[in-house]
């Protein structure tokens, strides 16, 4: 699509803001080997030429790199946010410019928002890529007409395959979904490095403050969790883990870590994380025992994990302290503070993930979107993990451009390895 076209078409905070964009931009472009390996490919096969492409994703620099790349394959991209406070109005100028349908704003209202979701969709896409679930669950309700073209896509979070699971589970998935999130260069590198740098960033960039010696409480121990702790013990803090998954609690004492139930935990943490991607994780009766001063956040994907509606009903005063901390005033005199709102800390207070590790599940978004593309007569309305293949090869690259070269097997290994036979 022409710049002009895309101007025309798109809704945006601010043209003007293009040049800091491409500043952004170009930057994580000079970060991103693999995907500039993939995009050299594309623009030889242009795999998407003629096609639509929707991408709901945190709209930053890695994500608008991501769509280039798609765009370069020869695809008419169209993007829209995943979060109200993670869209950077920058990049979504620069992208006009550089001929991509954009509708994003940051912190639109909760009507606007959707609404921005649902003219992405307008397009009648034939691919798309989610974060969450917020596009599939639009195709599954009030817009069921957006569906005509529709012929899959990929997922980004663990969220939003549980979503997807669900729909398969009842039969009402309506076109093939790839899940990203469960690829092992996604959740190894992604979910754990990338969520435990990032999520620190955006806590010690929004307080300013100390995080050595002080209790950090991590609720939730799959991999992002992982990543949160392992980098709280790095800046010297007593981590405490809480969990529903007796494996997962077993994990986290292994680990070195406490164990113990939200309630309890309550009363010693001095910073909160939460990372399950479930809702109400504190709430109410943690709120009524936490030190004065405690500050929550949340790494999980929607702002349901902490309970703001149970805090304000608590509090006899609000206020913004500073941007992107407010402090609510118990009854009592204690005070408790949370970040970005409840939205995810590392993106709506911070820039999300480290541009090397984005480059990873980037990759893998765009090889699966090809590999969709390929194949979505054969998969069937169903959801399906990454092909190991794909996953292999986007390792491959990774080592390729960190210039580390690793052993192969001869034959006689692989013979052994598969036969029953040799000893």
């Amino acid at each position: 699509m022409s710049s002009n076209a895309a101007k025309e078409r798109s809704i945006i905070a601010d043209p003007s803001l293009a040049p800091n964009g491409h500043l952004k931009i170009d930057w994580v472009n000079a970060h991103m080997p693999v995907l500039n390996r993939i995009r050299e490919q594309f623009e030889k096969e242009r795999p998407f030429d003629g096609l639509k492409v929707t991408i709901s994703l945190h709209l930053e620099a890695k994500t608008a790199y991501l769509a280039k790349v798609i765009q370069a394959g020869g695809a008419d991209v169209t993007i829209t946010g995943s979060n109200p406070l993670s869209t950077q109005d920058d990049v979504c100028a620069a992208l006009v410019e550089d001929g991509i349908t954009v509708f994003a704003k940051y912190n639109p209202g909760p009507e606007e928002y959707k609404e921005l979701l649902i003219k992405s969709l307008e397009s009648k896409p034939d691919l798309i890529i989610d974060d969450g679930g917020d596009l599939v669950t639009i195709l599954h309700s009030e817009r069921r007409d957006l569906l005509a073209n529709l012929r899959g896509g990929a997922e980004e979070t663990t969220t939003g395959i549980l979503r997807l699971k669900a729909l398969e589970k009842e039969g009402k998935l309506q076109f093939p979904m790839v899940a990203v999130n469960d690829a092992f260069c996604k959740y190894l590198f992604d979910n754990r490095y990338g969520t435990g740098q990032s999520v620190w960033d955006g806590i010690n960039r929004t307080t300013n403050l100390v995080v050595a010696g002080k209790t950090v409480v991590v609720a939730g121990y799959g991999w992002c969790g992982k990543g949160v702790a392992m980098r709280a013990k790095g800046l010297g803090a007593n981590v405490v883990v809480t969990e529903v998954d007796a494996i997962k609690a077993v994990e986290a004492y292994m680990d070195g870590f406490k164990v113990m139930p939200m309630v309890e935990a309550a009363k010693i943490g001095d910073y909160f994380v939460t990372v399950t991607g479930n809702r109400d994780i504190i709430r109410g009766e943690h709120y009524d025992v936490m030190k004065d001063g405690a500050i929550l956040s949340n790494a999980g994907h929607f702002d349901v994990e902490v309970n703001k509606p149970e805090l304000e009903a608590r509090s006899v005063a609000k206020r913004t302290v500073r941007h992107n901390i407010e402090e609510y005033q118990l009854k009592d005199g204690r005070k408790v503070y949370v970040l970005a709102e409840g939205r995810l800390v590392n993106l709506a207070a911070g820039d999300g993930h480290p541009a090397e590790i984005m480059d990873m599940t980037f990759a893998l978004q765009a090889m699966s979107l090809k590999y969709v593309n390929d194949n979505y007569k054969n998969i069937g309305n169903r959801v399906v993990n990454v092909p190991y293949e794909l996953d292999e090869q986007v390792a491959r690259f990774k080592l390729a451009s960190l210039g580390i070269s690793i052993d192969t097997l001869s034959a006689e290994q692989k013979a052994y390895l598969e036969s029953w036979q040799e000893h």
